[in-house]
């Protein structure tokens, strides 16, 4: 049967990413979905964009792959183009802007200077969210406000929310709220960016990213063909996966 391996942030870590492969047994016939944020603060990004190609897998856009695409435009400011979806669609059309210049850090320089044509094809095709209708399954990198359809959400949202604040707003830093616990509504939503001990498991999303480059675990969600998330928390920790990290690769 062919299955369905959702593989949360591996920020450059291939041999993490290579060892999940193996140890899941990776075949031709399963695919692959990362929930973005693949390159940057760890040692190899381009290493872990060989493996996608590689393996023909599915590439969700994260912040950090916006980052690097908007320094090619002058900025890495991710409230540039801000406008909901269904304005600019689903890959984020390039819009004019007149902010100032902002320079890009070095991290996300250090990973521009070694990008090739093919990898810069590799993240434009990025789209900020794909559906799986076969799994009843959205997968976006950081998350979505509850309650808005995904053609109104904000860029700037599917990229970096992680909370709410009282009036249901979304945050990225601050709030005490995680938006999936408000969450309760089809599709299921898989996501990463938030880099916790413990993946995220709320009854209608599932947050992957337990913090590979900080030292953690690079974790994976595995479906069978055509099976949906199960909403039963104990019975979802069966379909996880996760392989500890060689070591600390950045700071948190």
């Amino acid at each position: 049967m062919r299955r369905t391996i959702f593989v949360g942030d591996v920020h450059g870590c291939p041999h993490e990413l290579e060892t999940m492969l193996e140890l899941l047994r990776f075949d031709t016939g399963d695919r692959l979905v990362f929930v973005g944020d693949v390159v940057a603060r760890g040692p190899d990004s381009i290493g872990v964009l060989d493996i996608i190609r590689r393996t023909g897998a599915v590439l969700v856009r994260g912040n950090h792959e916006e980052r690097i695409l908007r320094s090619r435009d002058g900025s890495d400011d991710l409230s540039r183009a801000d406008h909901p979806l269904g304005w600019q669609g689903s890959r984020g059309a390039a819009v004019n802007h007149t902010k100032p210049h902002k320079p890009l850090g070095r991290i996300h320089a250090e990973v521009v200077a070694k990008m090739r044509p093919i990898d810069w094809a590799l993240l434009e095709a990025s789209p900020l969210y794909v559906d799986l209708p076969e799994h009843d399954v959205r997968v976006v990198h950081a998350g979505v406000v509850p309650g808005i359809p995904i053609e109104k959400q904000k860029k700037s949202t599917l990229l970096t929310i992680r909370t709410l604040d009282p009036r249901g707003e979304p945050l990225e830093k601050g709030g005490s709220v995680l938006w999936g616990a408000r969450y309760r509504e089809a599709p299921h939503v898989v996501f990463g960016h938030y880099a916790r001990v413990e993946p995220q498991l709320h009854p209608w999303a599932t947050g992957l990213d337990t913090g590979c480059v900080y030292g953690g675990s690079l974790t994976a969600l595995v479906l069978d063909e055509g099976e949906h998330v199960p909403l039963d928390i104990e019975e979802r920790k069966k379909h996880l996966v996760a392989v500890p990290a060689r070591r600390e690769y950045h700071p948190v």
